[in-house]
């Protein structure tokens, strides 16, 4: 999955360090550029709360025939990684021919104000594209970029210039993914934390009956301002769900759904509380959905084989309340691939399949697993939750506002956006802006709406800017 890419220093546990600043104070913080006064920033993948669940309101419903206004459009390189946003800027992750490449905007315009590059060779072993899958990270003045072949940077968020950076492949051993890496980190308090995952040394290459392991770097904490390991835990091998953390009664928790299953561990020391095996038989199956929490209840999902389990989580203990595992096939709750399912009111809604030809929208109980409706025919979707609706965006481009309703499936519009003309408007027999794949999930922020095809970012106005 990575591959080499360099770097210049080495210190404890091999971490490269290029530069040590001192934690960011309200002071260091770059300029707020925003014009928009209401509305929140989205500066991680699937957003603050870590759920692609958005507390703004007044969202325009139903849309016109030709879809929000489109703000701004711009081209982008290879790659799979949502974009994120703080304080006016927009961070998109990409690959312009050899390089990895960070750019940051404007996010109300699309204006370039710096870039930050470095070399990669990395190559797909599957022939999907060589750009990056993770999102940016961003916390105060910095941003964390993690790259398809394993390079660590965090760069300032005010100039792009590089603060620290750690090549995994060459620190951790690790050995490449099916897909490269694919799980964006997270930011607990002064902490990084990063799947990294990992082959012992003395590990042979990969073989059909082969089950690999990490080197005790599963999951790596760093400091988040030196880049300094400060603990690394769990054997498994890395998978492409985020690390999801949660607070469940008076215990701040990290659930990590690696490879070969649900690890639940304490985020500040690293202590592991349990794992739950969770994982299709055959090799060529990876474990992509994050982890949903509800209340002392975590709900897992993967597409391969298994489908879906719900477990009741305490310090020291898992308990499954239900699962897909002795299913038949048509009959499992839900098996979602690489979307992340979405919890309102004891329901959740998700792309269920792994196919375009079994992928459909379904909403289940959560308590039973009981589907209480399915949608075919949208290809496969990823959700944003707003404002008692959904943003559901299809991997062939189509766009579609649905209304939260655990009874039915109800659509309220839908459209294909489509290159302006020479008017500047959008011309309905034009080009698709969104080209598939569209695998990035949906980004909400102060009121405007980004979605992302093979090679474009596009800019919506869902909620009119008030005067």
């Amino acid at each position: 999955m990575r591959n080499l890419v360099f770097w210049c220093c080495i210190l404890t546990f091999g971490c490269g360090v290029a530069e040590t600043h001192s934690p960011p104070t309200a002071a260091t913080l770059p300029p707020d550029l925003r014009t928009r006064a209401t509305g929140s920033d989205w500066p991680c993948f699937l957003g603050p709360t870590g759920d692609s669940v958005s507390t703004e309101k007044g969202i325009l419903s139903p849309w016109p025939e030709q879809g929000p206004r489109i703000v701004w459009q711009r081209s982008l390189g290879s790659g799979y990684a949502t974009v994120a946003i703080s304080r006016g800027r927009l961070f998109m992750f990409d690959r312009a021919g050899n390089h990895a490449r960070l750019r940051c905007c404007k996010s109300e315009t699309g204006e370039v104000l710096w870039t930050f590059d470095y070399p990669t060779d990395y190559r797909d072993l599957y022939n999907y594209n060589g750009g990056p899958r993770c999102a940016p990270v961003v916390d105060g003045g910095y941003v964390y970029v993690y790259g398809a072949e394993g390079m660590l940077h965090c760069v300032r968020a005010e100039d792009g210039k590089v603060v620290w950076k750690v090549d995994t492949i060459a620190d951790f051993h690790v050995r490449q993914n099916f897909f490269g890496v694919g799980s964006s980190p997270v930011i607990e308090g002064d902490l990084l934390l990063v799947q990294v995952g990992g082959t012992p040394k003395d590990s042979d290459a990969q073989t059909a009956g082969d089950r690999p392991k990490g080197d005790n770097s599963g999951l790596v904490a760093f400091d988040k301002y030196t880049g300094k390991v400060r603990y690394r835990v769990t054997d498994e091998t890395a998978s492409y769900a985020s690390p999801v953390l949660a607070t469940i009664g008076k215990r701040r928790w990290c659930f990590l759904f690696a490879r070969g299953g649900l690890v639940g561990l304490d985020p500040a020391t690293g202590k592991v509380d349990f794992h739950y095996p969770w994982r299709a038989r055959v090799l060529e199956s990876v474990n992509a959905s994050n982890p949903i929490v509800v209340g002392e209840r975590v709900f897992i999902s993967e597409t391969y084989g298994p489908g879906s389990a719900l477990l009741e989580v305490k310090p020291g203990a898992v308990k499954e309340v239900w699962t897909d595992k002795e299913k038949g096939l048509r009959d499992k709750s839900m098996q979602c691939h690489w979307n992340t399912p979405i919890h309102v009111d004891g329901y959740l809604y998700g792309c269920s399949g792994r196919h375009l030809e079994n992928a459909e929208l379904r909403c289940i109980e959560l308590a039973t697993g009981k589907v209480m409706w399915r949608k075919h025919d949208l290809t496969r979707t990823s959700l944003l939750l707003v404002d008692k609706h959904f943003i559901c965006l299809a991997e062939d481009g189509i766009l579609r506002l649905l209304k939260v309703n655990p009874k039915k499936y109800e659509e309220v519009s839908k459209v294909e956006l489509k290159l302006p003309g020479k008017d500047g408007k959008p011309d309905p027999q034009g080009e698709p802006l969104l080209k598939e794949p569209c695998w990035a999930a949906p980004v909400l922020s102060h009121g405007l709406l980004y979605v992302r095809g093979a090679d474009r970012l596009v800019c919506l106005e869902l909620i009119p800017k008030k005067k």
